[in-house]
């Protein structure tokens, strides 16, 4: 079976042609960077105002909470079969807007709580300080809260960032974009070296992902970066 895996992905034709893995690689990569970038642009901004604020505790747990406990095959099979989606949206289409909802509902709870409790976790002294400066509000949470929850925050998008490109797979339930659809096709010609060809995929995928989200937040953190201008 491993010998059988390694040919089909060294074989060049299982990289081409629409439903090679070029293609499906392209379209999860697509998919998961989709289903991030909204995820932030809808979590980061109100847990990282509640955060400064120091209330709305309860609601950014629960939130979370409620998030987790989603089930997002149900939520994909509800969106997939219903008036979800549109066959002439870009590279998604019908299945594959119905996918990245539930993606972003999924990867909600790990950005809003590690934002919260990143903020919240900066040292009170340190903040009263700088207010005592003189600073303004925006100025705390601009250079004093947001670069020591900066490690903490980019946590949080990085388990994001895994789970959706892990989960993005299952979008081939319902006939949607991904490398799932390999998978599925292994499973439908009973081709098990195809099936473990396409997991492979996905875990070193993930890895990838992992190392290069890692790289990236030691490259952008604002302390680190500080401390290489001083050094």
């Amino acid at each position: 079976m491993l010998s059988d895996a390694f040919d089909y992905l060294t074989d060049g034709s299982s990289w081409s042609g629409p439903q090679g893995i070029g293609a499906y690689l392209g379209q999860q990569l697509l998919l998961t960077a989709a289903a991030l970038l909204l995820s932030a642009a809808i979590g980061l901004p109100l847990a990282l105002w509640l955060g400064h604020r120091g209330r709305g505790g309860t609601l950014a747990v629960n939130v979370s909470n409620i998030g987790r406990a989603i089930p997002v095959f149900a939520v994909l099979l509800v969106l997939a079969l219903g008036p979800v989606g549109s066959e002439q949206l870009g590279p998604f289409g019908r299945a594959g807007l119905a996918t990245l909802i539930a993606l972003v509902l999924f990867s909600l709870p790990p950005i809003i709580t590690n934002a919260y409790v990143g903020v919240r976790e900066v040292d009170r002294d340190v903040v009263e300080a700088s207010r005592g400066m003189g600073m303004r509000e925006w100025q705390v949470f601009r250079t004093v809260e947001l670069p020591l929850a900066f490690p903490v925050v980019m946590t949080g998008l990085r388990l994001a960032l895994v789970q959706v490109w892990a989960t993005a797979t299952i979008a081939a339930l319902v006939a949607g974009p991904g490398l799932g659809r390999i998978i599925t096709a292994g499973f439908a010609n009973q081709r098990t070296s195809q099936v473990f060809a396409g997991a492979l995929l996905v875990a070193i995928g993930a890895l990838i992902l992992e190392g290069l989200s890692v790289l990236a937040e030691r490259r952008l953190d604002p302390m680190r970066v500080a401390k290489r201008q001083r050094s």
